[in-house]
């Protein structure tokens, strides 16, 4: 059973930094694609980044030149660095799973709990 915990959430004021960390389990899946989405109150949820192959990785306009998105595979650990953050990155943040490439922009096959974000200014 894939099992994905996120944490790191946490309250910053606009320009502060958070990372926040993904620990996976429970997957045989041989290359899968991972990354984030976030849900902010009253909002769709919206992907927000994700890493494949050969550590290719995309970002959402809103976000990119701000976050960078690592993993650890031997660790089995995905990561994202979140710099200049800015009000409207409040939300709730989802490491996200699919068994292959890409990552489903729409709706991801496996998602975790969430951690909170909360940017204030």
């Amino acid at each position: 059973q894939v099992r994905l915990v996120e944490s790191g959430g946490g309250s910053v004021q606009a320009g502060g930094s958070l990372r926040l960390s993904c620990a996976a389990s429970g997957y045989s899946f041989r290359w899968p694609c991972m990354g984030w989405f976030r849900q902010a109150p009253g909002k769709e949820r919206e992907w927000v980044a994700a890493i494949g192959g050969a550590n290719t990785t995309a970002y959402a306009d809103s976000v990119k030149g701000r976050f960078t998105i690592y993993q650890d595979n031997a660790r089995k650990t995905l990561y994202l660095q979140m710099n200049s953050l800015k009000p409207e990155d409040t939300a709730m943040y989802y490491c996200a799973m699919d068994p292959g490439c890409p990552l489903s922009r729409r709706q991801a096959t496996y998602l975790g709990q969430g951690t909170q974000v909360t940017v204030s200014s």
